[in-house]
C-alpha cells in the first residue's frame, strides 16, 4: 500500500469517530498546552530577572562581608541573619581612590514602619551616600531632588521614597514633598520621589523603598558603624576582571590578609550573577516543563488504549483487508499513521492553545500590574519541543497496537463477531 493511500485511509477512519478522535486528543492538547505555557511563563520569569539585574549597568562590582563560600553568587550575609562588620568607611575610601574605579557606594539596609499621620507602611529602607542615585538608576525623581553629598556630611534627616509608598502614605490630594514622615521615631523630611516603581534588580521593592543618607541610617536608626554592602562602578576605561582584581587587592591589604582563602569579604561581578541567575531560572524553567510533561504520558497511555480498542472493534475489516491482499506491514502502517496523525493534531490544537493562554496571562499581568515590567515571551524551542514530543508519542504509544492488527491471523479476523 501506498503511503498516500494509507494516509487517505486513515484519516477516512479517524473522521468516523469524530468525537472518539476529539477525546483521544484531549491528553495531548493538555500536555502540550501546559508545557507551552509554563515553558513561556519561565522563559518571561527569566528576561524580568535578567533584565532588572541588567539595568543597573553591567560594569558593577558588589561586595559583601564575609568570606567567600564558593563560586557563583551568594545572598549577603545579613539576609542569613549572620552580622558580619568588615566593611568599613576606610574600605570605601581606599577603594575611591582607586583610578579605575568611579564609584564606592556603600549601604546600610534595613526595614521599619513608615508613619504619616494615622498612616503606617511597612518599608525597607536604604542608607547610603548621594551616589547611590546614579549607580543603581535611581536618578530620576518625578518631584523634588534626590539628597547631596552635603546632606550625607551633615547627617541631615532627608529622604527620597518611591512612588508606590507616596501615594499610600499621602494619597491623591496630597503633596509629599517637605511633608514629615517618621521612621524608628525619628522624623524625616521627604525632599523627592523617584519616577519608577516596581520591583528592581535582587528583589527590591522600588515603589515602597526609602533611601537616606547613610549617616543618619548608622548612628539613629541602626546604630552601627559598619556597611551592608559596598557597590562599586568600574571605569569604563577599564575591563571589569581588572577592576575585580585591584578590589580585592586592595581589600586585602586595607585588611592586612595576605591569604586569599582567608579574605572576610566576597566579591561578585555582574556577570557572575547573571550567569547563576541564568542557570536557576533555566532550571526552573525545565523542571516545569517536565512537570507538565507527565501529561503528555497519561495522554499517550489514552491513545494507545483508544488505539487497542479500535484494533479489537476492527477485527474483521483487518481480515478482509488481509483476504484480499494486504500484508502485515500495510495493516501496521495503516494504524501507526492514525496514531501519529491524532497526536500531531492534538499537538497542533494544544500549541494554539498554548499560544492563547500565554497571550491572556500577558495581558492580565500588563493591565494590572503594568510596573513588574512583565514581557511577552513564546521561545520556539517550546514550539518545537511540542511538535517533536506529539510526534514522538504517536509513534511510542502507536506502535504496539499497529503490531497487534499487524499480527491477527487474517482466518481468525473474518470469524470474530
Amino acid at each position: 500500500m501506498l503511503i498516500r493511500d494509507a494516509f487517505k485511509t486513515a484519516t477516512r477512519s479517524l473522521s468516523h469517530g469524530k468525537m472518539r478522535s476529539a477525546l483521544t486528543m484531549l491528553g495531548i492538547i493538555i500536555g502540550i498546552s501546559s508545557v507551552i505555557v509554563l515553558m513561556s511563563i519561565g522563559q518571561s520569569a527569566q528576561n524580568l530577572i535578567l533584565g532588572q539585574v541588567q539595568s543597573i549597568g553591567s560594569n558593577l562590582i558588589i561586595i559583601t562581608p564575609g568570606a567567600p563560600s564558593g563560586s557563583g553568587f551568594s545572598p549577603p550575609a545579613s539576609a542569613q541573619g549572620i552580622v558580619i562588620t568588615s566593611l568599613r568607611q576606610q574600605d570605601a575610601d581606599a577603594l575611591s581612590r582607586e583610578p579605575s574605579i568611579d564609584y564606592a557606594v556603600p549601604e546600610v539596609r534595613g526595614q521599619a514602619e513608615a508613619v504619616y499621620g494615622n498612616t503606617n507602611k511597612t518599608i525597607g529602607y536604604t542608607g547610603s551616600t548621594q551616589d547611590v542615585f546614579t549607580v543603581s538608576n535611581l536618578a530620576k525623581v518625578s518631584e523634588g531632588r534626590t539628597f547631596s553629598k552635603s546632606d550625607v556630611d551633615s547627617g541631615n534627616h532627608v529622604v527620597v521614597i518611591g512612588p508606590d509608598l507616596a501615594k499610600s502614605l499621602f494619597g491623591d490630594n496630597v503633596d509629599p514633598l517637605n511633608k514629615s514622615i517618621r521612621i524608628k521615631n525619628v522624623s524625616f523630611r521627604v525632599i523627592g520621589v523617584l519616577s519608577k516603581g516596581g520591583t528592581g534588580a535582587f528583589g527590591v521593592d522600588i515603589g515602597n523603598l526609602v533611601v537616606m543618607p547613610i549617616t543618619v541610617a548608622q548612628k539613629q536608626l541602626l546604630g552601627i558603624s559598619y556597611f551592608n554592602v559596598i557597590i562599586v562602578q568600574a571605569n569604563a576605561n577599564y575591563n571589569v576582571d581588572f577592576v575585580k582584581a585591584r578590589v580585592t587587592f586592595i581589600l586585602q591589604q586595607d585588611h592586612g590578609i595576605i591569604n586569599s582563602s582567608k579574605n572576610d569579604f566576597n566579591i561578585q561581578t555582574q556577570a557572575d550573577v547573571l550567569s547563576i541567575l541564568g542557570t536557576v531560572t533555566s532550571t526552573f524553567t525545565l523542571f516545569l516543563a517536565a512537570i507538565a510533561s507527565i501529561s503528555l504520558l497519561v495522554g499517550g497511555i489514552g491513545i494507545m488504549n483508544i488505539m487497542l480498542v479500535s484494533v479489537t472493534e476492527r477485527t474483521r475489516e483487518i481480515g478482509l483487508r488481509k483476504a484480499v491482499g494486504a500484508t502485515d506491514s500495510d495493516i501496521l502502517q495503516q494504524f501507526l499513521i492514525e496514531s501519529v496523525l491524532l497526536t500531531f493534531a492534538g499537538g497542533v490544537i494544544g500549541i494554539l492553545l498554548g499560544a492563547a493562554a500565554v497571550g491572556a496571562v500577558y495581558l492580565g499581568i500588563s493591565t494590572f500590574s503594568p510596573s513588574l515590567g512583565w514581557s511577552f515571551a513564546f521561545p520556539l524551542s517550546a514550539v518545537l519541543l511540542g511538535l517533536a514530543v506529539s510526534g514522538i508519542a504517536g509513534i511510542a504509544f502507536g506502535i504496539y497496537p499497529a503490531r497487534q492488527a499487524g499480527r491477527k491471523n487474517p482466518i481468525d479476523a473474518l470469524r470474530y463477531e
